[in-house]
This record gives C-alpha cells, structure tokens and sequence, in this order.
C-alpha cells in the first residue's frame, strides 16, 4: 500500500480544506463557504472534475449551515490551483507548504482577469454612494469621520467646519470699537481683554483678540456687533474633503453598481463576463424569490405591482432582471427551484495573460447556453443542462 499521497477534508470555522500530502510537500485548497456565492465557475474550470455543485440556494440563503454551495473531492482534485484563478469571488485558495501560490501562473501556464475597476482621486468627491451601493463590501472609503456622518455619531469625530480647506480672515476697526465685549461674550474664538480701569484716563481701554482656530466664520459676531465694525471672510482654499476612497480588488465582483451611480464618473469599472441572461418570468413559482436572496451583485428584484388599469391585459411579471448589474456568474441559475426559467450565455471573458489550450477548453465550457433544472440526479447535487439537451 502507498503511503503517499495523503488525502484529508476538514472544516475550519466558514473554511473547507483540501489537503493532499506528498512526500516532498503539501498542498492545500481551502475554500471560503460564506464568500462563495455557488456560481458554477469552478466546477466548469475544474480539469479533474473535482468539483460539485451543492444545494445552492438552501446553503446561500441559510437554510442548512452545515454545508458549502459547492463540494471538492479532495482525492481527485490535483491541486493546480484553475479553480482559484476563476473564481470571481476568490473564495478559493491554494496554498503550498503553508504559503498562498499559484504555480501554474508562475510558469504562464495559465491567464488570469484582466481586472478593471478603479477610482480617479482627482474626480473622486469623497461621498457615500459607491460605498452604500456596493453589494460586496469592495470600497474602502478611509475618510475622517464629522459630525453629521451618515451612520450616526461617531465618538471623536471631527468638527465639520473642517471637512473642506478655508481661509478665514477676521478684521476689527479699532477705532469704531467700543470693546463692549459682547462678541466675546458670544464666540469661544473671541477674547475682548480691557486694560484696568483708571481715574486717569477715564476710558475703556483693551483689545479684541482672536483665535482662528476656534472660529468657523458663521458671522455672528458681525451681526451681533452694535458697532457694525467686525469683518469676517471665509476663502475656500479647496473643496476636497481629506481621505481617500479605494476598490478593494479582491471583493469587487465588476457589477458596475458604483460606476453608475457615482455622480462625478470618477469609477471606472469592466464587467469580467460579457453575453446575456434571459429570464421567463411566466414560469416562475409565485412566492419563490430564491435568485432575489442570493445574487452576489443584487441584479434581480421582485417588481413593483403596477396598478390594474395600467396593466393592460398583460400578466404581471413575478421576477425581473436588471442587466446593467448582471455579472452573468449563473449564481442564479445554480439556485433556481424551477425548469428552464432562466437562460444564461456567456460570449466573452477578459482575461490577460497567454490563453493556453486548457484555457480554451475551459473557455468552450463556460461560453455554452444554460439554464435553470429543477431536477436533482444524486442526492445533494445539482446538475446544469445545456439548453441544446434540454
């Protein structure tokens, strides 16, 4: 009997890991079941056709906690490490002698996504939307917290006079001044101090002084002034709010939510999979909103009911999609409870690198016409049919 090599599966906390053990090395694939979405893509690259779909919508909707969307034969799986680079949620990783390694792309045997999705900073006005849009928690907005923040008071946060860069410049005329002391009385950056008072000269006497760094030009001063003989200016220097507001890379999905909302097109991002994805809505189980729950990119939604009389004799749709946010990873297509609902095709893929015979193979798989099947073969595994056989 072989002593090498060794096979072994073990769950560590939200992990799946792989390992095979030789004699000279270790290999690991540790997958990730909370970040995988189940989308099929690994179990289309797999050249050892190690890989299988699970339950799907139960184990992405939580139904049962016990089990990932997807299942590696750890006896079968021959480590190469395809699945880790197509994976388009790196819910994979392969990891060799404890250290995170991709051979086959070492040796250029293999391409990888020509990743598209940036920030310009100079177009970039630091706001929320691309950060409460996203559906992945890809955007990393390192900006100093105000008051008035969005998500609430924040301990420590700043003060929002200082949010954008001023020049505040603040004149009194001495000699219409008669050092009241009302505008020190009103403002914290402003000290009215009188000389001691004295028989002899028989005069308030003193100086209004002022610390700019109190004072967040809001004019009171001026207006509360009975001498009318303050001045105060505020020069915008710049508008740019300090910080910065970064994709962060491995959680960006490319479903575009951020791009096209961001209201000074400051975000450019490219879809990873170009093609189209159909939905029959006529033949969707009422109730079920299964696809809703667990698409990655949150590109399909339940209609809003239209009134009777705008309906027109027309049935209501019961599911719909919104292509623009489609990433075309079949997720959904993976869930779906019924037969032949959604239809999904794949025509393109952006990859970088030398696009070797393997790769093409895998290519050919991901680029046939699938769709939804409602029947299971084996217990626990959910087999997609090509439209053509369906």
């Amino acid at each position: 009997m072989a002593l090498y090599p060794k096979f072994s599966k073990k769950k560590d906390g939200v992990n799946v890991v792989m390992e095979q053990k030789l004699l000279q090395n270790v290999n690991n694939l540790i997958l990730n079941a909370e970040t995988c979405t189940g989308c099929g893509i690994c179990v289309e690259a797999c050249p050892e056709d190690a890989i299988v779909l699970g339950l799907v919508g139960a184990a992405r909707r939580g139904a049962i906690n016990y089990a990932a969307p997807v299942d590696v034969d750890e006896t079968k799986c021959s480590y190469c490490g395809v699945c880790v680079i197509m994976c388009p949620f790196n819910a994979l990783t392969l990891k060799v002698d404890g250290q995170e390694r991709l051979p086959i792309i070492e040796k250029e045997g293999f391409p990888k996504y020509d990743m598209k999705a940036e920030i310009d900073d100079g177009k970039c006005v630091r706001c929320t939307i691309c950060e409460e849009v996203c559906p992945r928690d890809a955007i990393d907005r390192n900006v100093p917290a105000f008051e008035g923040t969005y998500k609430g008071p924040v301990a420590g946060a700043k003060d929002r006079q200082t949010a954008i860069k001023t020049k505040i410049t603040f004149t009194v005329d001495k000699e219409k001044c008669s050092l009241c002391g009302l505008c020190g009385a009103l403002c914290p950056a402003l000290v009215v101090k009188h000389k001691g008072f004295t028989a002899e000269t028989g005069k308030v006497e003193g100086d209004v002084i002022w610390d700019e760094t109190k004072c967040d030009a809001c004019k009171v001063c001026v207006e509360a002034c009975p001498e009318e003989c303050i001045t105060v200016e505020r020069e915008v220097v710049s508008d740019k709010v300090d910080g910065k507001v970064d994709i962060i890379q491995d959680n960006c999905c490319t479903c575009t939510w951020c791009s096209r909302n961001c209201p000074t097109e400051a975000i450019t991002v490219e879809k990873l999979f170009e093609g189209d994805i159909v939905f029959h809505a006529d033949k969707c189980p009422g109730g079920c909103s299964t696809c809703v729950e667990i698409c990655p990119a949150n590109a399909i939604y339940l209609p809003s009911a239209k009134p009777a009389a705008e309906m027109k004799h027309e049935i209501e749709a019961t599911i719909a999609v919104n292509k623009d946010y489609c990433i075309l990873c079949g997720a959904c297509v993976n869930a779906c409870p019924g037969e032949d609902i959604i239809v999904l095709q794949r025509t393109g893929i952006r990859m970088k690198g030398k696009e070797t015979d393997l790769f093409n193979k895998i290519k050919a798989k991901l680029f046939e016409r699938r769709t939804s099947k409602v029947k299971e073969e084996i217990t626990g595994q959910v087999n997609l049919k090509m439209m053509e056989k369906a």
